[in-house]
């Protein structure tokens, strides 16, 4: 619970209507009161931190200002919102954030009637306001729609699409869009806008003859009002560098300070009472108020527990490479071995594993921002051009580009590698970010070569068997560390299409993918069952297939990936092409979005542990109890 002595004020917030019992002249106490509790309980538990501290005066203003829940206020980049979680009546269970049962990380419709639109991903924010301010126009409630776009959110091609739709719309929405410019998404914004939306400045003077204008010309459709329109943007121009918000159909103002909590407010008053679709530019610092997250905004992005007064401290010890350490460095010695090798990442540097790649090959390396649609079709042309473009994506982000994966890359069967992180159960934050559909949802797109490693060595060994192989490959590997294979040096490749049988054994044969086969090793060991380690997810091992299945009672099939159209269903498939009649337990996810919680205890959950392996194939064929030992049994 809060401790009122040390927040007199946030202690008596259980909701927003208890904040706008305040004065104004309180707001900037109780701002400073959310960002010292926001300090607090993130560095007890961990979680999004640089984000939030930068949007606290805007939080603590649109709060007391807009009559949430009724008026809707739509976040982008969910990970600006534990500032707003907080003052929605989750004050007091913040610190169970990302945790199994505990507040969810991520705005989240079932959770709060505050969360007005669910988020995980960015540039979502204007297009879901908009729709929600059009059906209530047409309801004929006048309800207020607010989007806080920002974080690295505008550069996502998504955000212009709905600016030109709102912008150009006959009968103008009453949609108001924030654009906390901060600079950052994760690592440092890139692109055009960035640089154009650095060279803004607000001119008090144009809003004062704008709003003039339109009262003095009044029909904006007729020739004066028009020319006086157009007048304006070149005028302004004068002042400012960039008319680009104006020219697609939005008020322009700004840009103000985001920390200044007085100005905002006036601001946000004047704006409140406005029609037609507005635009609020504010500056903020990402990780404000807290020194070292100011200082250090890409380590400060997300954080495990830490202490407030000392900060991040590095853990001693030899560090366990990751699966992402394993591509990061193997990206670096491809590169040195092959000068056609191109890097992309749409925004996700550190967190796909680029950072060594971007300082040894800056020329060949390519953010291009929160852009996954972009970042595949420009791998495409890359390829058309003789290039070999690697594209390191998240599995979750993937989906985005998943037309122009299948347009533009598979049907013209490119030579592109898709490096994917993060595929099936990544865990704490939630069904926005887990993996676990790319199996399904690239198996069957023709052209493609989909492997899926079991172990770090593996990993580097698909990465480079894909690279080599001409034509759309994908290796899709877990969040984390593998079982802690060492990994060889070499650049070597696999067989296409060739799987490896790690045991033969009798009577069931169970056919692993990816990081499922430490567990089912395990597993076939004590039953004395046959393991295959599949490797290829597309192609499958047809021959190995056939010829166990000429010599086992069953099989079973076990997939980090929902079973619905996964790795599984391919053996399947198989097998009825063949006329085989042969029992197949199917082993994977479920059916279902997965809730936030620990990748272990998602495995557990959807029966592929080793124990859940273990007790599903009892089920099935009881009569292998016989064959357990003591150990395994228990």
């Amino acid at each position: 619970m809060i401790d009122p002595a040390r927040y007199p004020r946030l202690s008596r917030i259980d909701t927003p209507a208890d904040l706008r019992g305040f004065d104004e002249a309180e707001l900037p106490p109780i701002a400073e009161e959310l960002r010292a509790y926001l300090i607090e309980q993130v560095a007890r538990v961990g979680g999004h931190f640089g984000a939030g501290l930068g949007v606290i005066e805007l939080t603590v203003a649109l709060h007391w200002l807009y009559d949430t829940p009724v008026d809707r206020l739509v976040w982008d980049v969910g990970h600006q919102t534990y500032p707003h979680k907080i003052l929605t009546g989750r004050r007091d269970r913040i610190h169970t954030v990302k945790q199994a049962g505990g507040v969810a990380p991520f705005p989240k419709r079932e959770e709060s009637e505050y969360d007005t639109f669910g988020v995980g991903h960015s540039s979502t924010s204007i297009s879901a306001a908009l729709g929600m301010a059009i059906a209530n126009a047409r309801a004929g409630d006048d309800r207020k729609v607010v989007a806080v776009i920002g974080d690295g959110a505008m550069t996502g091609g998504m955000a212009f699409e709905a600016l030109m739709h709102a912008g150009g719309m006959e009968d103008e929405p009453n949609l108001l869009v924030i654009l906390n410019d901060n600079q950052m998404s994760i690592s440092e914004n890139v692109g055009g806008l960035t640089k154009m939306l650095g060279r803004m400045t607000g001119s008090r003077t144009l809003n004062a003859i704008r709003e003039g204008g339109k009262k003095l010309l009044g029909d904006k459709r007729k020739p004066p009002a028009r020319f006086m329109k157009r007048w304006e943007e070149h005028w302004k121009g004068m002042f400012v560098p960039s008319t680009l918000f104006e020219e697609m159909g939005f008020h322009y103002t700004g840009p103000i300070d985001g920390h200044d909590i007085d100005a905002l407010v006036k601001t946000l008053k004047m704006l409140k009472g406005l029609k037609g679709p507005q635009l609020l530019h504010i500056i903020t610092t990402k990780g404000k108020g807290y020194e070292l997250a100011e200082g250090d905004q890409i380590g400060y992005h997300a954080v495990g527990p830490f202490d407030p007064e000392k900060g991040l401290v590095a853990k001693a010890g030899a560090k366990k490479p990751t699966y992402t350490d394993v591509f990061g460095d193997w990206l670096c010695d491809m590169a040195a071995a092959d000068p056609t090798l191109l890097g992309i990442t749409p925004a996700m540097r550190e967190g796909s594993g680029l950072v060594r790649f971007s300082k040894e090959y800056p020329q060949r390396y390519f953010d291009v921002a929160i852009a996954e649609q972009h970042a595949v079709t420009l791998a495409a042309g890359m390829a058309c051009e003789g290039a070999k473009p690697v594209v390191a994506i998240y599995s979750t982000f993937l989906q985005r580009g998943y037309d122009q994966l299948v347009h533009d890359v598979a049907i013209q069967n490119l030579d592109v590698l898709f490096a994917i992180d993060r595929g099936g159960v990544v865990g704490p934050d939630g069904a926005t970010h887990a993996g676990n559909l790319d199996l399904s949802y690239l198996r069957c797109v023709p052209n493609m070569v989909v492997m899926a490693p079991a172990d770090e060595n593996e990993c580097r060994q698909m990465l480079s068997t894909g690279f080599r192989f001409e034509g759309p490959a994908a290796v899709r590997y877990p969040r984390g560390t593998g079982p802690g294979v060492a990994v060889d040096a070499s650049l070597e490749t696999l067989p296409i299409g060739k799987a490896e049988l790690r045991q033969r054994g009798s009577r069931v044969a169970v056919l692993a993918f990816g990081s499922t086969v430490a567990a089912a090793e395990q597993v076939a060991r004590d039953f004395d069952l046959t393991l295959v380690n599949m490797r290829f997810v597309k192609p499958l091992d047809r021959a190995l297939v056939l010829e166990l299945a000429k010599a086992h009672d069953g099989f079973v099939t076990v997939e980090d990936n929902v079973i619905a159209g996964g790795a599984g269903s391919g053996v399947a498939e198989l097998l009825s092409a063949e006329g085989i009649a042969l029992p197949v337990l199917h082993l994977g996810l479920p059916d279902a979005f997965q809730h936030h919680a620990s990748r272990e205890q998602l495995l557990a959950e959807a029966g592929i542990d080793a124990d859940g392996i273990r007790a599903s194939i009892l089920k099935r064929w009881p009569q292998l109890a016989a064959t357990e030992p003591r150990s395994a049994a228990g």
